[in-house]
């Protein structure tokens, strides 16, 4: 009989790790100590669903899980030597309506820098939801935070900025000696559903309407708000577009293929033509092709999109935070279109899949009930577009480098920003006048991090619903 996993494909990086092994129950010749009846049904799920599609399940250390204290720890011990983004969790729950765009949040994302000469850390906000703590507190893109609660930012608490339930923040302001501190505001996290469509505009110059979409994450509920956005834009005779990806981490495949069907050329739309390819593990691969389910290995443009551009030329703004599905619109786009421009900096490099999976998936009700909360996302495939390219570990370099300066932000969608700027001058080769010079930084300083939400590291996923398991 036929199984459905009701699960979410998520697309993420293969990038190096090695993680340690044992053989058996044993560890320097001394009997290990026999894990509890709770812990061994744990990792009886892990070792179960990890040998059945994870993309490397022949390669799976031979460990006994009766003799393992910690699922987390034994999971990793399990993973192959190229993958370090498989991820297990102890509340899926809160972890699936992340994908679904609810957080419990601030409403801020955050880049995360560390002063030269101290190793203290600020923050800037790269950009806010409205409707949310922070705006409502009037924080906005290009403010300093710089203490909280009234102390130093660490390397210990920093990431309490985007996890905490609330908490008191300074804001500072560049002088020419440094950030002098501002004003305290007090803020307190909400359970919010977040549009990811957060900017539409159109700039007009040198005689084109350039569009814009600002696009945080690719979440398949909110195609509706891609719809208005693209209407928008074709109302007003946009005559070229511009989708800001910079912080985009990632999401779901109906998204993505939402967006590029709005974009690619109308024959290619019309057509169905495929998005991007599959690679299962040699189980789940061979299964699909002898039964013909084709859905399951090639993805197609959506030829149904109320909106179609029909474009030959897209330029995408990108940067660190733009990330798998982010990657696949651009890959998958390259193979249609004459011309596919990056503008900013080197993408994250995102090309294999996972899944989510849960103990009911393997196990009745009265077995799966008490670990539950449990869920795993191990590696399930690897995509390349419809021209073959695949395993950019390395990401994508910009054909135009810029600098994403947070010191010197204007509002996205303003053609005063400097990626947006340059993806205008070059599609007008006119130059955009700016209007106030960057700001002189008296200070050394380097971004080591950044992030919206604790489940960030997962985000850079892709989200299929459905996968039918072999008999």
């Amino acid at each position: 009989m036929k199984h459905l996993i009701k699960a979410a494909v998520l697309f993420i990086l293969a990038t190096l790790i090695v993680a340690g092994c044992s053989d058996d129950g044993t560890s320097g010749g001394e009997t290990q100590v026999e894990a509890s009846d709770l812990v061994k049904k744990i990792n009886k799920f892990i070792y179960t669903a990890m040998d059945d599609i994870y993309l490397w399940y022949d390669e799976l250390p031979d460990i006994d899980y009766n003799y393992e204290l910690d699922p987390e720890a034994y999971f990793n011990k399990l993973l192959y030597v190229d993958d370090k983004w498989s991820y297990i969790t102890e509340d899926v729950e809160a972890l699936e309506a992340s994908f679904e765009g609810t957080e419990k949040t601030y409403g801020w994302s955050l880049a995360f820098g560390r002063f030269s000469n101290t190793g203290n850390i600020f923050a800037i906000v790269e950009y806010v939801y409205p409707e949310t703590p922070a705006s409502a507190a009037g924080i906005k893109r290009g403010d300093l935070l710089v203490l909280m609660n009234n102390a130093d930012i660490t390397d210990g608490n920093y990431t309490d900025l985007l996890y905490s339930d609330n908490m008191d923040v300074t804001l500072g302001v560049l002088t020419n000696d440094g950030i002098a501190t501002d004003t305290t505001v007090t803020l307190s996290s909400s359970i919010l559903t977040l549009n990811p469509v957060l900017t539409t505009n159109i700039v007009e110059h040198d005689g084109r309407k350039i569009g814009y979409i600002f696009y945080a994450q690719y979440i398949s509920d909110f195609n509706s708000s891609l719809d208005n956005a693209f209407e928008s834009l074709v109302s007003q005779g946009a005559t070229d577009l511009v989708v800001d990806l910079r912080y985009n981490p990632g999401g779901t495949i109906t998204a993505a293929k939402h967006l590029c069907s709005c974009i690619a050329p109308i024959n290619v739309v019309d057509e169905n033509s495929i998005l991007v390819t599959y690679k299962w593990n040699n189980k789940y691969q061979d299964y699909f092709i002898d039964r013909q389910i084709m859905s399951q290995v090639e993805v197609y443009f959506d030829n149904q999109v109320p909106t179609k551009m029909g474009l030959n030329r897209v330029y995408f703004l990108t940067g660190p935070g733009t990330a798998s599905a982010s990657e696949l619109s651009i890959t998958g786009l390259k193979a249609y279109m004459n011309e596919v421009i990056t503008v900013g900096d080197t993408t994250y490099g995102k090309y294999t899949a996972s899944i989510t999976l849960k103990p009911e998936d393997y196990y009745n009700d009265a077995y799966s009930e008490e670990i539950a909360n449990w869920g795993l996302q191990p590696i399930v495939l690897r995509y390349a577009n419809a021209a073959g390219v695949t395993d950019f570990k390395d990401g994508f370099a910009p054909d135009i480098l810029v600098e994403d300066d947070l010191f010197a932000t204007f509002p996205l969608g303003d053609k005063n920003d400097p990626l947006f700027k340059a993806a205008i001058e070059d599609i007008t080769g006119t130059p955009v006048l700016a209007i106030k010079s960057a700001p002189k930084v008296p200070f050394e300083y380097k971004i080591f991090d950044r992030g919206f939400s604790r489940f960030d590291m997962n985000k850079r996923e892709m989200l299929i619903e459905q996968v039918e398991r072999p008999e």
